[in-house]
């Protein structure tokens, strides 16, 4: 197997556009988890002047407590909206990532795939034998791979169910709490 100079300049211009890539996606990621962070906190801020404003017009302590017990609810809601959308983009960011790996252990197959080629091609008499080994646990291992990837996929969107109607659960109790409190 000859690695040629434009084979060489090939693979490193490969591994850069990687690189970009991943690192686009990461400062991509971090200038939206900024927006959130800016927005919940420009929300938060609009917030307290609001329930600021409610508590200082309660008459008596009965009135102030009953203000603060009804902002029990909105406030965890807001909190579990902001966890939602900040999992939203560490996910979305994974998923993108993901997918720029498995780009590149598709290319690495292919390119293990062709070197085993081009090595039958010279290799001695009987050899076929061991190549035709070495290419079956390759086949082995991508089909494990792409198993764990699926499985692993399945047990993230269970997880993602039980997180979105525990959380759910959740504000409703902590609602009903807040209303009984008053």
């Amino acid at each position: 197997m000859n690695v040629t100079p434009e084979k060489f300049a090939a693979a490193n211009k490969a591994s850069l556009d990687t690189a970009a890539s991943v690192a686009s996606l990461g400062l991509s990621t971090v200038e939206r988890l900024m927006a959130l962070n800016l927005n919940t906190v420009r929300a938060a801020i609009a917030d307290a002047g609001s329930n600021a404003e409610a508590l200082l017009a309660a008459k008596d302590p009965k009135a102030a407590l009953s203000v603060l017990s009804g902002l029990a609810e909105p406030t965890l809601a807001s909190v579990l909206g902001y966890y939602r959308s900040a999992y939203g983009i560490v996910v979305d960011s994974g998923e993108e990532l993901g997918k720029i790996a498995d780009g590149q252990i598709a290319e690495l197959n292919k390119a293990v795939t062709i070197a085993l080629d081009e090595m039958t091609k010279s290799a001695p008499a009987g050899s076929d034998v061991a190549v035709a080994a070495v290419k079956s646990a390759i086949a082995a291992a991508n089909a494990t791979y792409d198993s764990v990837t699926k499985a692993t996929k399945k047990v993230v969107e269970i997880a993602e169910a039980n997180v979105t109607s525990t959380t759910g659960a959740a504000v409703k109790a902590v609602g009903k709490a807040a209303k009984k409190a008053a």
